[in-house]
């Protein structure tokens, strides 16, 4: 590979949000490593038509030897990571009151959106941390949580939790890497139209209208890989521990 040649991983990377932020950071000149449960052929497909190599790697990012597997396949495949996006993320099989949640569910949504993505960074920024000297400028660990960091919603207490803990572990490592030249963002997408809030698309169609957010409109996984471009790119390079907004401005109080 020569210098100018950049990696991405992007887990959760085989639809929805992480598959337009693969194909985005493709079409920003990144190779993707796409990590995903799902098979992950269909984003490949559409990065390498963006005349970028991508590579699909099953993992199932709650557990350990997966998580290691799938960056030795990076490693060996590109022998580069330049930009790290934690974007895989599940919500709770069944919406229930918070006074009779499951602790199975509860386990299951933190391993996933918290746990993996924890201990995927740690793996991850060693190897960055190492690769320095030959690393390009930009170089960036984006956390993709979630307006759920801030907003109580009772009938899916742990995903709240898991994408809360997301907004505290971009601090903790955007602290810990700053000396090495590795930005770390958190992204908090608002109301996106995805497989994940298709179940509840009547709902939210009449918050829209009834004026949840400044911009009355549903947000696309394009709206969202577009602030990862921007971090990828090196824009926001004199900051980190930052949190974007690509909510629509529902995070603003409004009288």
């Amino acid at each position: 590979m020569s210098d100018q040649t950049r990696a991405a991983i992007v887990t959760g990377a085989a639809r929805g949000i992480g598959q337009a932020i693969a194909v985005a950071l493709a079409e920003a000149g990144y190779d993707v490593a796409v990590f995903d449960v799902l098979d992950g052929a269909q984003t490949v497909a559409r990065v390498e038509q963006a005349g970028r190599t991508g590579l699909a790697v099953r993992c199932d990012l709650s557990v350990a030897a997966d998580r290691e597997a799938a960056v030795a396949a990076v490693e060996q495949a590109f022998g580069r990571c330049d930009l790290l996006v934690n974007n895989a993320g599940v919500a709770p099989k069944v919406r229930a009151d918070l006074l009779g949640a499951a602790e199975e569910s509860y386990d299951r949504v933190m391993a996933i959106n918290l746990k993996g993505p924890y201990f995927l960074t740690q793996r991850v920024a060693r190897w960055m941390v190492a690769q320095q000297d030959a690393a390009p400028a930009a170089r960036a660990i984006v956390n993709i949580a979630s307006m759920s960091s801030y907003t109580a919603s009772p009938s899916r207490g742990e995903y709240c939790l898991s994408k809360a803990g997301i907004s505290m572990m971009t601090k903790l490592y955007a602290a810990r890497l700053a000396a090495h030249g590795i930005g770390v963002y958190e992204i908090r997408p608002g109301i996106i139209a995805t497989d994940m809030t298709a179940g509840v698309k009547e709902k939210y169609d009449k918050a829209f209208a009834e004026g949840i957010a400044p911009i009355a409109r549903w947000g696309r996984p394009e709206d969202v890989a577009a602030a990862v471009v921007a971090v990828g790119t090196g824009a926001l390079g004199y900051s980190t521990g930052e949190v974007i907004n690509v909510d629509g401005g529902y995070h603003l109080r409004i009288l």
